[in-house]
């Protein structure tokens, strides 16, 4: 496993893994027939990111070369994070996102900040199993049907 700067070259990739756990995870969310992945949105939005100095975006590639997950970090924020479906439960998320919180430490952030959707059970569950607390705080994503967004904090 190997954590580094995501560059233009990745998106196709990157969305491909993107897009199959969003379909996974929050499919229910998101019912495909009626609000299909916006993967084209997507993709414009990752090569901003990328290309934005105050973001961090990241890859992560297999042992083979092959990118299995993705993230991007902006100031104290886990902005976006997800692995290939094929490697859910084996440990990976949670290493990489070990990887990332130690980025953020050595930056001196004291305290990280994420949304998750609220009816994303999995992701949620995860990310209390690793500490994150919710804040309390709400918002709801651009996306339609534009479902609510819960704060989750983690003292680093």
């Amino acid at each position: 496993m190997g954590v580094r700067d995501a560059t233009l070259a990745d998106l196709a990739a990157l969305i491909d893994v993107q897009q199959l756990g969003a379909v996974r995870a929050v499919g229910h969310i998101f019912p495909q027939d009626e609000y299909p992945f916006p993967r084209e949105d997507l993709r414009a939005r990752w090569a901003a990111e990328i290309a934005d100095p105050g973001i961090e975006a990241y890859v992560v590639d297999d042992d083979a070369g092959a990118i299995v997950g993705f993230a991007a970090l902006r100031g104290d924020e886990l902005l976006h994070f997800g692995t290939a479906v094929e490697t859910w439960g084996t440990g990976l998320a949670a290493e990489v996102h070990g990887d990332l919180m130690r980025r953020l430490a050595a930056r001196h952030v004291t305290r990280a900040r994420l949304r998750v959707f609220e009816e994303n059970h999995r992701a949620r569950r995860f990310y209390q199993k690793l500490g994150w607390l919710p804040t309390g705080r709400v918002s709801r994503t651009s996306f339609p049907p534009r479902p609510l967004l819960l704060e989750y904090a983690l003292d680093l």
